[in-house]
């Protein structure tokens, strides 16, 4: 009987160990880490009508962007992206895009980002336009705003995305433009959405969209942006117009950019696509700038390809001789 007993009071501590050790393992295996790689890939091909180019006709790798993301326990997660270009001599460029880790508390509407993080603006227009395929947007294309800078930021969102907002406090001198000196630029961006489609994203739904950037170039010459956006996006059909007041030093300029997507009615994957572009870098000095008229049709072919012909054309303001680029172009996903 003495024996019965001893060997059931072990076996009963013998699964006891066990069925701990189960719970721990499934505790480590839930908190660790979960890497993954992922990539976009622009190609193209153009022909262009500028007189002086040799070149009219090529095959060109305009970009390529490798992502190693991270999710760790506790709401961090980390991201580094590679950015591949073409440079002047006809090769390929590696540089950082985004490095940054981020942390979300639990059930906060805030996320907070430390490193070389997305400013508060143009990723958000690069989402609502949606063909980054073809080129930056107008406010990138003509250098008053980067895509990424070095510093620290909160985004956040409230009411499923009817408020999303970000805040960014940078170095100013973009990505690729090194630290600059002590100053730092404030960049903050609110969207509204004023009245809801069947788009729920945060880009989505009829929306209201202010952007304020204060800060100083080396030296210490203003360098402020104040942008209004007002935007209309369904899963269908895509509308919006952007006015940029630009302050480098003591000269003031602008941007105007308009933009619309239409989707073929579904199963349709074919899109239409169209955007304008004015800028003037000076507004006390005529015939500065430009405008540039983009259109196109677009099909997807996969979830992972989209295909994009269009015609790029850039104007100069009085009456320059203007400049025609006919393009195919590609996206690839992985």
């Amino acid at each position: 009987m003495h024996a019965r007993l001893a060997f059931r009071a072990l076996a009963a501590v013998a699964l006891s160990a066990l069925t701990a050790s189960a719970v721990q393992a499934q505790a480590s295996a839930q908190q660790a880490p979960q890497v993954s790689v992922t990539g976009v890939v622009y190609t193209q091909y153009r022909y262009t009508d500028i007189p002086t180019l040799a070149a009219k006709s090529n095959f060109e790798m305009s970009r390529a962007y490798v992502n190693v993301l991270g999710r760790f326990a506790n709401g961090i997660t980390t991201r580094v992206t590679t950015d591949i270009l073409p440079n002047a001599a006809g090769n390929q460029t590696i540089r950082l895009k985004y490095a940054f880790a981020a942390w979300t508390p639990t059930g906060s509407s805030l996320t907070y980002k430390l490193g070389m993080i997305h400013t508060p603006f143009v990723d958000y227009e690069k989402t609502l336009w949606d063909y980054r395929m073809q080129g930056s947007i107008a406010v990138d294309r003509n250098g008053v705003m980067t895509s990424s800078d070095v510093g620290f930021g909160v985004d956040g969102h409230w009411n499923g995305e009817q408020v999303n907002a970000q805040f960014a406090l940078v170095n100013g001198e973009g990505y690729s433009g090194g630290t600059g000196d002590f100053r730092k630029d404030v960049e903050a961006r609110v969207s509204v959405r004023l009245q809801p489609t069947n788009d729920n994203s945060r880009v989505g739904g009829f929306r209201a969209t202010g952007y304020v950037g204060i800060g100083k170039f080396d030296g210490g010459a203003d360098r402020n942006r104040f942008l209004g956006q007002l935007s209309y996006r369904t899963t269908q059909y895509t509308i919006a117009g952007d006015y940029v007041s630009v302050k480098n030093g003591a000269v003031t300029g602008s941007i105007i950019s308009a933009f619309g997507v239409y989707h073929l009615s579904p199963p349709s994957k074919i899109a239409v696509v169209a955007r304008v572009d004015i800028a003037d870098p000076d507004n006390n000095t005529a015939n500065d700038g430009n405008t540039r008229i983009i259109g196109g049709v677009s099909y997807q072919l996969s979830p992972n390809v989209r295909m994009l012909a269009d015609l790029d054309r850039v104007k100069p303001q009085g009456g320059g001789t203007a400049t025609n680029n006919f393009l195919i172009q590609a996206q690839f996903v992985f």
